[in-house]
């Protein structure tokens, strides 16, 4: 149970607590689509994943490609969960950093680099000694102030509104912001895709991510960690609920106080400039919990992976483990010094819904991890090794970049959601079976 609530903090982090109210101002209660294709998502990974993990005994998840297919592949794999997981991860710190800079440090007169700086420092110093089960501990710690805050602001609003929950269901109605399916076969956010991308980026970020895997693993029996991801999956979706109840109870504050900010800077905008210091507090405690189980779980495990299954530390025996912790140290620092300069590159780019950004790029990093793990399982076919793996990976997300971009001009105005990285790994597939052989005898 304690895994599992950890990895809600690492789960939802600061996007869900800023972002996710955001959009329902602008797709109501439509991501509510895409959490129900992650809840199918999870039991997918409790009883195929999971097992599959267990039975090969994995300290990372990406020797199951070395076992399957060999170094090539192995190293692919875990080079594409590396890129992905420096996007999401840096997204989200992006978006905590930018809302305390905005609202607080700018008053402060805190450059943003400077600011940026020092929080990476202190994710640093907080993961130096700390192995899986600490930050699973403090994780855990965290993620209670964060949905404590969560629960917080919602009834404090409900009663600032005077409201019952009767009543802001009604509103909500009456506003149409509790409208969940959405019909239009065409649109990015029709049901059908919203919920087989979900699934399938459940999939993706969570069953094939090293670092939400590196937690479940680490409980002692196969039966308690699918437990912990059932429990997981239940707690998100309600969890999930209730950010998206709060966006709406935003909205509805915003309409009745004549406040025109909507996204990702709503939230931020109500409970630092319009609610009492108190919630002005809960709202920071909420944010900075938010925070650290993303990013700090990101950063051990980027570290972890590039060690493991990049450099082969642990196969290393021309190192003592005095240089094996130094390399460590290296490359800790190395991803810090790389979150900085994607923070930066973030705060240029200036997106106001950081979600869909992280959406996108997991369907473009995630679609060959997922295609090349589904050909270890689904089929008894041998890859190539050498460059042609690693070729095919890196063509399919480019060919899915240009489908997206000319899909409505090329099918009467039909719009690529989330599904895109459903459609990554079946090229990737179709690409791998190419450069693959069948198994003799």
């Amino acid at each position: 149970m304690l895994v599992s609530f950890g990895m809600i903090g690492t789960s939802l982090s600061g996007v869900t607590f800023v972002s996710v109210p955001g959009t329902v101002g602008a797709n109501a209660f439509g991501y509510f689509q895409v959490v129900m294709g992650y809840f199918i998502g999870y039991f997918i990974i409790a009883f195929i994943l999971l097992p599959l993990y267990y039975k090969l005994n994995l300290t990372s998840i990406y020797n199951y490609l070395l076992q399957r297919f060999g170094n090539t592949a192995y190293k692919t794999g875990a080079l594409f969960f590396i890129i992905s997981r420096v996007l999401g991860a840096t997204a989200r710190l992006y978006l905590v950093i930018n809302v305390m800079q905005l609202f607080i440090l700018d008053n402060l007169h805190v450059p943003f680099p400077l600011s940026t700086f020092v929080i990476l420092l202190m994710i640093l110093l907080y993961t130096f000694e700390g192995g899986v089960k600490t930050i699973v501990f403090t994780d855990t710690l965290q993620t209670t102030f964060m949905l404590l805050g969560l629960i917080v602001c919602v009834f404090y609003i409900m009663h600032t509104l005077d409201f019952s929950f009767r009543q802001t269901m009604q509103e909500l109605s009456e506003k149409d912001y509790i409208k969940i399916i959405n019909t239009d076969v065409n649109s990015g956010g029709f049901f059908v895709k919203q919920i087989i991308g979900g699934m399938f980026i459940t999939i993706g970020m969570t069953g094939l991510d090293q670092e939400m895997m590196q937690k479940n693993i680490s409980v002692k029996n196969l039966e308690d960690s699918q437990k912990n991801m059932i429990t997981f999956s239940f707690v998100l979706v309600l969890v999930n609920f209730l950010f998206l109840l709060l966006g709406g109870l935003l909205y509805l504050f915003a309409s009745h106080n004549n406040i025109a900010v909507k996204g990702d800077d709503l939230f931020p905008t109500v409970a630092l400039g319009y609610l009492p210091s108190f919630i002005s507090i809960i709202f920071i405690i909420g944010l900075i919990s938010a925070l650290f189980p993303s990013a700090d779980g990101a950063l051990t495990a980027l570290t972890s992976s590039f060690c493991i299954d990049i450099l082969g530390l642990k196969r290393r025996d021309d190192l003592n483990e005095q240089q094996k912790k130094k390399t460590r140290l290296t490359v800790h620092l190395i991803f810090a010094c790389i979150f900085f300069v994607s923070v930066m590159i973030f705060k240029w780019i200036n997106n106001k819904s950081i979600i869909d950004i992280i959406l996108k790029v997991a369907g473009f990093t995630y679609g060959p991890l997922l295609a090349l793990f589904a050909f270890g399982i689904f089929t008894k076919r041998r890859l190539r090794e050498g460059l042609p793996v690693l070729f095919v990976c890196i063509l399919a997300p480019a060919l899915c970049y240009y489908l997206s971009t000319h899909a409505a001009a090329w099918f009467n105005g039909f719009q690529i959601g989330i599904e895109l990285l459903l459609i990554n790994a079946i090229i990737t597939f179709i690409g791998l079976w190419f450069i693959s052989k069948p198994v003799k005898g």
